[in-house]
């Protein structure tokens, strides 16, 4: 039985994301519950909805006390859905450009200080090793957390590294990013070196480069439990997240003298205006800095 053409229109914008953009499954479950939250809103043809339908929508988002990024997010999937049926000539227009979307909020990345990523990347080999965890385990949560900080991976991108990935010789990790760009980003002795410990304790040769107790490719909740578990034993009093070493990685390399261009193509950023909110971070790390050691601040 078939989808009656509203649906039919958004399986195909799903199996399109799904298949020739690789999007990560969070996305997919973002975007078709941003189409079906306008469509139990507003109850139109996609092909009759207009722009006033869409303000009204909207509107109904902030009156909800939506945030403002997650209302952004909620017209980025719309957009996209009404941009992939316009350039397949499915409509002539798109009623979405007429809408203007409130901006963001300027919040800066929360990220660790050098003290604090020492004491979170030393914090596996003090962890008490319970009885039902391999004997490697501590060997391969000590890896994953050196390589987040040394690479700046996405959690996604480490989930998806394979042994082969690991270049020994060249110190470099090739990446699939997002919308499968691929990239190569190089990585530190100490992460290297921790790899190398992990694989040789976990007898892994082949196949996914991190795994469970179960030997399959570790997923992407058991990498967050893992990162929570380690913080939640050191002093750090900030929420566990991986993506707050994707943050600290980028933030102290641009402290330490690397330009923004670099710091991009290492990120995997398609636009540089992504990296520059680390700039504001330095700056802000600085004028702190100042404030507080200086006698005339």
């Amino acid at each position: 039985m078939g989808f009656p053409k509203k649906d039919r229109l958004l399986e195909r914008f799903i199996q399109y994301q799904e298949v020739e953009r690789s999007a990560s499954p969070r996305t997919i479950i973002a975007y078709r519950h941003a189409l079906l939250r306008f469509k139990q809103f507003r109850d139109v043809g996609w092909d009759t909805a207009t722009a006033a339908d869409f303000r009204l929508f909207l509107l109904e988002c902030m009156k909800s006390g939506m945030a403002r990024s997650y209302v952004r997010l909620t017209f980025a999937a719309l957009r996209s859905f009404y941009r992939f049926l316009t350039e397949r000539a499915e409509f002539s227009e798109n009623p979405l450009k007429e809408v203007q979307l409130p901006k963001l909020e300027k919040k800066l990345p929360v990220v660790l200080t050098l003290n604090q990523v020492d004491e979170l990347l030393s914090q596996p080999a003090r962890t008490e090793r319970k009885n039902q965890a391999p004997a490697w385990a501590a060997a391969r949560d000590a890896a994953i957390l050196e390589l987040f900080y040394s690479s700046g991976l996405r959690l996604s991108e480490l989930v998806s590294l394979n042994v082969g990935d690991v270049d020994l010789y060249t110190e470099s990790v090739r990446v699939i990013g997002k919308g499968r760009k691929e990239r190569v980003v190089p990585v530190g002795t100490p992460a290297l070196e921790a790899i190398q410990k992990y694989r040789s304790q976990a007898t892994v040769h082949t196949g996914p480069l991190f795994i469970s107790k179960l030997r399959k490719r570790i997923t992407a909740r058991s990498v967050w439990m893992i990162l929570k578990k380690h913080v939640g034993e050191t002093s750090i009093q900030l929420p566990a997240t991986p993506h707050k070493l994707r943050h600290s990685f980028a933030t102290h390399l641009l402290e330490n003298g690397a330009d923004l261009r670099s710091v991009q193509t290492l990120l995997g950023h398609e636009s540089l205006s992504t990296t520059q909110i680390y700039t504001h971070v330095t700056v802000e790390r600085l004028k702190k800095a100042y404030d507080e050691a200086h006698p005339r601040a």
